[in-house]
């Protein structure tokens, strides 16, 4: 196989990641103990090379070809995010997306039986996990976001627990961004859990707040946008508002402001799966993009030129 000149740029890439220093030890940690709990900040880069650490330690220097189970499953707790990984990671693997790299996320499943490393919703793998509680198909599971607690999560940890017990083989990676990932390991009291904390950002951050409260947030947002887009430098923005009205709301009042001066994308989870790709298009110079979202964007969804964030 001939690896393409962008493969080769993506890997240097991958090599400046705040997680790729402390790949030796996670995957000595993951080959001593059956399961790792890891804690990273966002933009660490956990949620792309985790999962092909993990590929690269149990399946393809262990193949086991006369086993069943073959897949690294890592779940996400929004379908966007289980899309835009598997895309990302396929494009960093010079991987066909179906094909090597694939997801499952609720009416859309894009994987196949040549499928070495999936993500899918936690919703998905619970539903796999009703049909089959030992999840024989796999030989990793990575549970990603864990500090967002949803209920498929929550019950996967208890499904997951006794599935360890039974299948020593199997490999449990638990990811957060928060400390909240300490407490996990008191509930897997009975396996000897190691943790890994992955500490800095690819960019400093600086967060500037307004001066005095509002009365319209979503009216301030608004504003906020088009000050950012009318006195500073050149950067993609993004706005979280709190659900779909304030959202088309929003989108329909920076347009009537700034015209064709920006391209306005919003992104919530009722949108269609295309509509929602829309975020990760690139815009020509000089046109600034403007994405106005609910909290689907937070987590496990990096979007290339992003520069300012206007939260309300």
């Amino acid at each position: 196989m001939v690896n393409s000149a962008r493969y080769f740029e993506i890997q240097e890439e991958r090599r400046n990641l705040p997680v790729w220093v402390h790949k030796d030890e996670f995957l000595q940690a993951l080959k001593e103990n059956q399961m790792v709990i890891l804690v990273g900040d966002t933009g660490s880069g956990k949620t792309t090379q985790i999962p092909q650490f993990v590929l690269e330690a149990v399946v393809y220097e262990n193949p086991n070809p006369g086993g069943t189970a073959r897949l690294v499953g890592c779940t996400q707790p929004r379908r966007v995010a289980a899309m835009s990984a598997a895309r990302r990671v396929a494009e960093e693997m010079d991987a066909v997306i179906g094909e090597e790299v694939g997801y499952t996320v609720r009416f859309d499943d894009c994987s196949s039986s040549k499928t070495v490393l999936k993500y899918l919703t936690d919703g998905m793998l619970l539903r796999e996990a009703l049909v089959d509680p030992l999840l024989s198909k796999y030989k990793a599971i990575i549970l990603d976001e864990a500090h967002e607690r949803s209920i498929a999560t929550d019950l996967l940890f208890s499904i997951l627990e006794k599935a360890l017990t039974s299948r020593p083989a199997l490999k449990l990676v638990v990811m957060s961004s928060t400390l909240y990932a300490h407490e996990l390991s008191h509930y897997f009291s009975g396996h000897n859990v190691p943790l890994i904390e992955v500490p800095g950002r690819l960019h400093p951050v600086e967060i500037v707040y307004t001066r005095d409260p509002v009365t319209d947030y979503l009216e301030a947002a608004v504003r906020k946008v088009i000050q950012i887009h009318m006195c500073e430098p050149p950067g993609d923005v993004l706005v979280f508002l709190t659900g779909e009205e304030e959202i088309e709301d929003a989108c329909s009042r920076i347009f009537h402001k700034l015209g064709d001066q920006v391209k306005v994308v919003p992104l919530y989870s009722f949108l269609p799966p295309a509509m929602q790709q829309r975020v990760f298009d690139p815009t020509p110079h000089p046109v600034r993009k403007i994405v106005v979202s609910t909290n689907i964007a937070k987590t496990s969804l990096p979007i290339d030129g992003i520069v300012y964030v206007v939260e309300c």
